[in-house]
């Protein structure tokens, strides 16, 4: 069943910007534009984890936070414009359990929100399996067979985000916005890069190709 998050964000570009890349990913997206109407969505619905915006009208985050803590033990992902100290205490102390200062990159905001649910799944829930390809998201280790894999943050980021996606097809614009964010230039080779890097080590025992070329479109991870 797919997880669902709870964005609490007054700013609808955002908003939009987030449901449309979370339900890609395979969540279930709620939207509240204010802190009371958010407040009442939290404690109806029941989100398995929340995107807080600190700067919300009427009831602000900080008091919405503190509300939901009162009732609720879920992860709670507050997010701020201000990259002062006093704000990020601030959002600790009343009750979040992470923050991200606005403007984020997705990839860094996916792995925050991964990260939280990870805590509350039990261990069998955090590891991905594609034919004899196995990915340990707590531990990030990755084996073929029973030969592990030693992978660099970014290769295991791009290996991750096919593993997620088995037999779909990701375009590279897709790619580009889901690992180096969406505002990263797509006219460099850098994909093209990072699929040979990974290539060269998911068949250097002389396995089969996992990870195939469409071309004109992407890449997908397939059997042969």
């Amino acid at each position: 069943m797919a997880e669902r998050i709870l964005v609490i964000e007054d700013e609808v570009k955002i908003t939009d910007f987030l449901r449309r890349g979370l339900s890609y990913e395979g969540y279930e997206v709620d939207i509240a534009h204010d802190g009371e109407a958010g407040l009442a969505k939290a404690l109806e619905s029941r989100p398995d984890l929340i995107i807080l915006d600190i700067m919300l009208p009427g009831l602000d985050g900080l008091e919405v936070c503190r509300q939901l803590r009162a009732e609720s033990d879920v992860p709670i992902l507050m997010l701020t414009a201000k990259d002062a100290v006093p704000d990020r205490v601030a959002g600790l102390d009343s009750g979040a359990d992470d923050y991200l200062v606005k403007p984020f990159a997705f990839d860094e905001l996916l792995a925050r929100i991964r990260a939280l649910l990870r805590r509350r799944q039990p261990a069998e829930q955090q590891v991905l399996r594609f034919a004899d390809l196995t990915l340990n998201q707590a531990t990030r280790r990755v084996t073929r067979g029973e030969r592990q894999i030693e992978l660099t943050a970014k290769e295991y980021d791009v290996l991750e985000l096919f593993m997620r996606h088995p037999r779909q097809v990701l375009t590279r614009d897709i790619i580009y916005e889901r690992i180096w964010g969406y505002d990263f230039g797509g006219e460099s080779n850098i994909i093209e890069v990072y699929v040979r890097y990974l290539r060269a080590k998911l068949e250097a025992g002389g396995e089969p190709r996992l990870i195939h070329t469409v071309r004109g479109v992407g890449y997908v991870l397939r059997e042969e």
